[in-house]
């Protein structure tokens, strides 16, 4: 596997999941710093990559060059690429011998005669037993305060609720400009389910999403999530309206004290663990 998260290795769960699947997992980081990793030898059945863009060019490569099958993981949304990350991964996918997507809306996206649909595991038991107590008009927003979320949104969408209360759990490049600015509760990164046991709504502001993990947490957790058409959003249950609509969405969400449900259904971890082998195929 080739990965651009240095995170990812026997101490993440995800590597544990995934090394599951299969009779040897070897990984390979290739990010900042890391130019020309070493490639572990012996045989592999194949080569799967994280991303179809720099990192995908260089997995083709090593594939070619170990004679295996090519694997391309997609997370992200294409159409919200630049023209040239776009063009790139189209000549990646091109290539590969097969691909995995997050969600319908990224398969939309790709013509391949072989592509598989797995989201992003998510262990639901966590959030599905939160006891809610929620407060009223409490907006809560989950993220990297980095500009891709769009953080600053969140503010104003805020502002115009007069009642409301926001807090947002995150931290970023954008941290100092938010807190000048004002008008939300800033605890850092925290564990979500006190967070969603007292919040009414969640609020997503990302101009794009790979997948939005957080969106189907809250869900799950039975909070009713205002978005974007990004990533998940649509799939899993969200009330889905444009970004310049947001406020007066969320306004009526706290006004109808509506439920949050996930419509999507997500497999467990043996499932998971299965469909991953398969889309390797």
């Amino acid at each position: 596997m080739i990965t651009g998260d240095k995170t990812f290795g026997p101490a993440a769960p995800r590597y544990e999941l995934q090394k599951s699947a299969v009779d040897a997992l070897e990984v390979v980081y290739w990010g900042r710093g890391s130019y020309f990793p070493t490639i572990p030898p012996g045989h592999f059945d194949v080569v799967t990559v994280q991303d179809p863009f720099w990192r995908g060019f260089f997995a083709w490569g090593v594939a070619k060059k170990c004679k295996t099958k090519f694997n391309v993981q997609v997370h992200t949304d294409l159409h919200a690429q630049p023209l040239t990350r776009h063009l790139m991964a189209q000549v990646v996918l091109r290539h590969a011998d097969s691909v995995r997507v997050v969600s319908e809306k990224i398969k939309s996206q790709i013509k391949h005669p072989n592509v598989k649909v797995l989201p992003v595991y998510v262990d639901l038991n966590k959030f599905k037993n939160i006891v809610r107590t929620p407060e009223k008009n409490l907006i809560l927003w989950i993220g990297r305060f980095e500009d891709e979320k769009d953080p600053l949104l969140a503010l104003e969408v805020a502002k115009q609720i007069p009642e409301a209360k926001l807090i947002m759990l995150g931290k970023g490049s954008l941290e100092a400009e938010l807190k000048q600015k004002g008008g939300a509760e800033f605890p850092g990164w925290q564990d979500t389910a006190p967070y969603l046991a007292r919040a009414s709504v969640v609020l997503c502001t990302s101009k794009h999403e790979s997948w939005g993990a957080s969106i189907v947490e809250a869900l799950a957790a039975g909070v009713p999530v205002v978005a974007p058409d990004v990533g998940i959003a649509k799939e899993a249950g969200a009330v889905v309206v444009p970004r310049f609509n947001l406020g007066t969405a969320v306004g009526q969400v706290l006004a109808e004290g509506t439920r949050g449900t996930l419509k999507l259904s997500l497999p467990t971890a043996d499932e998971w663990v299965r469909a991953w082998r398969e889309s390797l195929i």
